[in-house]
């Protein structure tokens, strides 16, 4: 006898660009019974939120609530019965403040998360952080964690490292999984997706950034100053600027005392590209083999994003855009194995790394 099928409504807070969301709403159990739809979504960064209209849901435009979280009326956004946010890392990242709950701008927004928990109780809901959460602050993890836990769920934490399932990117985060607590109750558990099973994946940049077609929008390639590109030209592949200056003369070297290790940090064909981040000054952008920056459609492709997906917004905006995305391949992964707990249906898993 054929299984109804059940269509979630998906809502979710600090959407980004839709990484997240496309990898949610194009996963579905594996036999049919449990997928995904939009129900509505928030950012406060207009040109965002248009990339999110125009890919994830163009029919429904009026959905996406283009405001501060902190301005947001949570109770009129509307029943939802899956949730995701990837809220702000800024105070957690091991290269930013690391101030944790303590900084007021970004550090308390994941509250606003835990308002929609109580507000709606929606059946699941994934958050994502940097890997840096853990240690910021005093116990703001754990308190996260507990905050999560009395909201009705039980949660499995976890480090997922993305270039372990097929994504062409050494990009380490903490993802979140939360199952209401009845839904438990009921023998559903949601395991963390086993790695090995994406073993065999090419994650090299070359074949990432292969054969990307002509009509493939936002891959236009910034022009570089002479100085950068001589400079490039001494970094090997795979390695950055620090790797080099030996063999540098003395014009082009990097003063500074803060050696971040991606600074003109040139991609190894042969290997997954290092994590692509948000913004950064002179140094930051990524770099191809070929002594020159990457596009954005490049960033794009290395965040696994279809080259279909069209980012709206100027080069700095959507190169912003794309750092803070969530890899459309790992969130369609953890979604695919969320909604297959839901269905009953057993997968191969691993022990959560994190504790509780």
């Amino acid at each position: 006898m054929n299984k109804k099928k059940k269509k979630l409504r998906l809502g979710e807070l600090f959407c980004g660009p839709g990484g997240l969301a496309w990898g949610a709403l194009h996963a579905h159990s594996d036999d049919g019974q449990y997928s995904l739809v939009h129900a509505w979504a928030n950012d406060f960064d207009e040109d965002t939120c248009e990339t999110y209209r125009e890919n994830i849901c163009m029919d429904n435009p009026e959905s996406v609530y283009c405001k501060d979280v902190r301005e947001l009326n949570i109770k009129k956004l509307g029943k939802i019965d899956a949730f995701a946010y990837g809220f702000p890392c800024n105070s957690f990242s091991n290269v930013g403040e690391h101030e944790g709950i303590a900084n007021e701008k970004f550090g308390q927004l994941y509250w606003y998360g835990i308002e929609v928990l109580r507000q709606y109780h929606p059946l699941f809901f994934i958050a994502e952080n940097v890997s840096g959460i853990r240690s910021a602050g005093i116990n703001d993890f754990q308190t996260i964690l507990k905050d999560m836990r009395e909201s009705g769920y039980d949660i499995v934490p976890h480090l997922y490292k993305a270039e372990e399932y097929g994504v062409p990117q050494t990009r380490h985060r903490v993802i979140i999984v939360g199952i209401r607590e009845d839904q438990n109750e009921k023998g559903i558990k949601f395991h963390v997706p086993n790695p090995a099973d994406y073993a065999d994946c090419d994650i090299s940049s070359r074949t990432a950034l292969a054969d990307i077609p002509e009509s493939a929008t936002n891959n236009e390639i910034r022009k570089l100053s002479e100085k950068v590109v001589t400079r490039l030209s001494y970094i090997k592949p795979g390695q950055n600027v620090w790797q080099a200056e030996k063999n540098m003369p003395e014009e082009l070297r990097i003063k500074t005392r803060t050696k971040i290790s991606q600074i003109y940090g040139k991609l190894d064909p042969e290997k997954p590209s290092y994590t692509i981040t948000a913004a950064g000054g002179g140094g930051t952008f990524g770099y191809h083999w070929t002594n020159r920056e990457l596009t954005n459609r490049e960033r794009a492709r290395i965040q696994t994003f279809p080259d279909s997906y069209k980012f709206v917004g100027k080069y700095s905006s959507v190169r912003k855009q794309i750092g803070m995305a969530v890899p459309c391949r790992l969130s369609h992964i953890v979604t695919t194995a969320v909604l297959n707990s839901f269905a009953g249906i057993d997968y191969n898993w691993i022990e959560p790394n994190l504790s509780e």
